[in-house]
């Protein structure tokens, strides 16, 4: 298949599973898509060894046309995060900055070497081939929450907005600093040279503070620009010059793009749509940047759901390891919000509900996918790509359809 076919093929899928989950399963959006997308996998994965492999090889065949790594880091994640900061409250993420900043550095460190720590501990156990660096690789990429699946699933909730605010503003900002410590830590795993340790730190802050500088450049010109018309056709295009041609330029002088595009978007969204564009282009903008937002993330976990191939088959210690991951990544990710909550006590205000909600709110998604997906293809991988799956499909089928429950059962005492 060539690209044009492939993506035929995904948009088809995309609106017959949109329209069956709509009609028939009525779930959020992307969690509908993903299950049936994931059902559809299996069912023709029992096809196949029913003796019937002609629609799953046709799967098979789709799969391979698509990096899902390159599709979605280099593609999809600068539209999808700039969508999700569009409509951030900047004044009140200036508000809550220091907790915000605190959950997307410190909680992700931590998490990242707790993840590490426990997973070492059950791989040594099982008596699999993990090293503390390999399990610190795993930390590293399940670590950060997803924008794309947390903001989706906000949208349905009713959130009160402090709380909305903490959630989507952290989930913006921890993925560029999840996608760094990856790097960083790929490095060590697997360069000939590994970096040494002042290298690694000045890596880490030239891409998170250099991105963060880079989005606030890019955004102010795009800014001006805007301020210089007044007409929304025109002031679309200068949008979605700012998201391609700032991420790709991010990227080429090794910065970190989802932070820049992140901080882009909080200026546009905010100074900009109040001070450079008319009521008409806002209405338009809106529009426009809702509809590739719904449009790609309905994709995405299209494509989410059919990689369920990928781990198919595995071993019986590998998917005893993917379900310990769970538990694993949950405790991880209740510590690394504890943490930061409890320190900030003293200056800010939380109420009861908060760790719990930040905890089972923490949803992992295409991302993660993603990110294990650019480990080679070693023993290593085998066991990285089944675990990072099982956190990610629980995050979505469970926490994704339980958290309104959960946030409703603490929304008497949240403000």
């Amino acid at each position: 298949m060539d690209m044009l076919q492939i993506t035929a093929v995904l948009i088809s899928l995309t609106a017959v599973f949109s329209f069956l989950n709509y009609v028939f399963l009525k779930l959020p959006s992307t969690i509908g898509v993903m299950a049936i997308s994931m059902a559809l996998s299996l069912m023709l994965l029992l096809l196949g060894g029913l003796g019937f492999p002609l629609l799953l090889e046709q799967e098979q065949s789709l799969l391979a046309g698509v990096d899902f790594s390159t599709t979605l880091l280099h593609g999809m994640l600068s539209f999808l995060l700039f969508a999700g900061a569009l409509h951030v409250d900047i004044n009140r993420l200036s508000e809550m900055k220091w907790i915000v900043a605190s959950l997307a550095t410190i909680g992700v460190l931590i998490s990242t070497l707790l993840v590490a720590v426990l997973l070492w501990g059950v791989s040594l156990l099982l008596d699999l081939p993990l090293t503390f660096i390999h399990c610190l690789l795993f930390g590293a990429l399940i670590s950060p929450t997803d924008p794309v699946a947390v903001i989706s699933t906000l949208k349905t909730l009713g959130v009160p907005a402090s709380l909305e605010t903490k959630i989507a503003g952290e989930s913006l900002f921890n993925d560029g600093v999840g996608v760094v410590l990856f790097l960083v830590i790929f490095n060590i795993a697997y360069a000939s040279e590994p970096m040494q340790a002042i290298d690694m730190a000045e890596l880490f802050v030239t891409e998170t503070l250099g991105g963060a500088l880079f989005g606030l450049l890019i955004g102010y010109i795009a800014y001006r620009m805007l301020r210089q018309v007044d007409n929304y056709q025109v002031e679309i295009i200068i949008s979605l010059a700012l998201v391609m041609g700032g991420y790709a330029f991010a990227e080429a002088w090794h910065l970190s793009a989802p932070i820049a595009i992140v901080v882009a978007g909080l200026l546009i969204g905010n100074h900009g749509r109040q001070f450079a564009m008319s009521d008409k282009t806002r209405e338009h903008l809106d529009t426009f940047w809702e509809l590739v937002d719904e449009i790609l993330n309905a994709v995405l976990f299209v494509l989410l759901g059919l990689e369920i191939l990928l781990i198919i088959p595995i071993s019986t210690n590998t998917f005893l390891l993917s379900l310990l991951a769970i538990p694993v990544v949950l405790l991880a990710r209740f510590v690394s919000v504890s943490i930061p909550v409890s320190v900030l006590r003293g200056r800010y205000q939380f109420s009861p509900g908060v760790i719990k909600i930040l905890t089972w709110g923490g949803l992992r998604g295409g991302i993660s996918v993603a990110l294990v997906l650019t480990l080679p293809a070693d023993e290593v991988r085998l066991y990285l790509l089944p675990m990072t799956y099982a956190v990610v499909v629980f995050a979505m089928l469970v926490q994704g359809l339980t958290l309104g429950r959960v946030v409703k059962k603490q929304i008497a005492t949240i403000s």
